[in-house]
């Protein structure tokens, strides 16, 4: 198979919008778990909805692909599957290098999904000693003094830095230095490229932060809501104004 590292994407020179490349994986997870049920055909109806798309973004996506549904039949699950996963490249294997080998960069190393998706993961690198030689999802972990060797010997395509937030540009200069030009970054901390390079950034806190916010104004919405529908208690008279202590009832109009 050929590596990555000549190869620039179709959609760059054919003019695909980045909104429609960032939409392009949608459709073929959605399409691939279609593929596994041995589902023919979908129509952009169903595969929009899969996806969480309307139907109308779908079919100008699919039309910068040059692929048409059949009126009353839909789209070819299989061709789609092929058309999608060759525009995105996932047809060629793209060599993989994960920096940072703490807890996440293991999780990483150890995701099947990788393969079976055009990625091999073809090196491992941690700046602790201790943990040179040691095996992680069956590949030897190598230290980072050998960062630009390693590029070079696995023909890299990909650079995934999985660092802490402090030694994450550090790690992107030596890649880009040593002809890595895509990047996907989840350390902590934006990383600062030269023009040509792609990063990509995954940041778990700041999507948690973002839900935190949505679900704070959905309990705000709730009780404005309650209160709005709420039936006003009648007015009760007291007779008797003063203060009753700490476990009393507070009094309707405090003293003056």
């Amino acid at each position: 198979m050929a590596t990555g590292r000549t190869h620039r994407p179709a959609s760059r020179s054919r003019g695909i919008p980045e909104a429609t490349v960032a939409r392009l994986p949608l459709y073929l997870r959605a399409l691939t778990a279609l593929s596994e049920r041995s589902v023919p055909t979908v129509s952009s109806e169903e595969l929009a909805a899969a996806a969480g798309v309307n139907s109308a973004k779908l079919r100008k996506d699919f039309s910068y692909l040059g692929s048409y549904g059949t009126r009353g039949v839909g789209y070819d699950v299989e061709y789609l599957v092929y058309q999608i996963s060759r525009e995105l490249g996932l047809t060629q294997d793209w060599p993989v290098v994960i920096v940072g080998i703490g807890n996440l960069g293991a999780a990483l190393a150890n995701y099947g999904g990788f393969a079976s998706r055009g990625f091999r993961v073809a090196a491992l690198i941690d700046a602790d000693p201790a943990m040179a030689g040691k095996p992680v999802a069956g590949i030897p972990v190598q230290h980072t003094d050998d960062l630009e060797k390693i590029i070079t010997d696995n023909g890299v395509s990909i650079g995934v830095i999985a660092t802490p937030a402090g030694a994450a540009q550090q790690v992107c200069d030596r890649l880009v230095a040593a002809g890595i030009t895509s990047i996907l970054n989840f350390a902590p901390t934006v990383l600062s490229v030269p023009d040509g390079v792609d990063v990509r950034k995954v940041d778990l806190s700041i999507e948690l932060q973002i839900l935190a916010f949505h679900e704070q104004r959905k309990a705000g919405e709730e009780a404005a809501a309650a209160h709005d529908g709420a039936v006003p208690a009648a007015p009760v008279a007291h007779e008797d104004t003063t203060d009753q202590g700490p476990d009393g009832d507070v009094p309707a109009v405090m003293p003056a």
